[in-house]
């Protein structure tokens, strides 16, 4: 789990800068050449924190403009940068610790994991796609996708 302060000292490790500006409603965040811009009216700092991620993303997996999302490699590039936020706030131990921590339901296990329920379910979507419904996690655990639930094994 990341915090929205935890990710701007990890882009300042990166000589990254980050600015909140004002944007449009349907732009929520944009990263280029060192340069991460988060739309400043982003409601939640767990919203700026997944966007930030994103941003985060294409700095460790993206490069040139990839702007132009009819072509599919850039819907690629897009692809593993969210993947890479994914893996960055939502790992899957993380889920499991939720789950030690009582949290049940989506809304609880976001609130828990410091995300939006709409991360959430997209990181869950994409792990279901990458590793089908059920994984192993560790010795003792399994995580279910969908329901999204663990399974503690004796």
């Amino acid at each position: 789990m990341a915090t929205y302060e935890e990710l701007l000292d990890e882009a300042h490790n990166h000589n990254i800068e980050v600015y909140e500006m004002p944007m449009l409603p349907r732009n929520r965040g944009l990263y280029s050449d060192g340069i991460v811009w988060v739309n400043k009216f982003t409601p939640y700092t767990v919203g700026k924190a997944c966007i930030l991620a994103e941003e985060l993303g294409h700095y460790h997996t993206s490069t040139g403009d990839i702007l132009d999302q009819s072509d599919l490699r850039h819907r690629k590039q897009e692809l593993r940068a969210r993947q890479w936020a994914y893996g960055r706030l939502i790992p899957l131990s993380d889920i499991v610790q939720a789950y030690k921590a009582k949290a049940q339901g989506r809304h609880e296990i976001a609130e828990y994991l410091g995300v939006t329920e709409e991360f959430l379910q997209h990181s869950i979507d994409r792990y279901t796609e990458k590793h089908g419904l059920l994984l192993m996690v560790d010795d003792s655990h399994a995580i279910c996708f969908d329901p999204l639930g663990v399974i503690e094994l004796f």
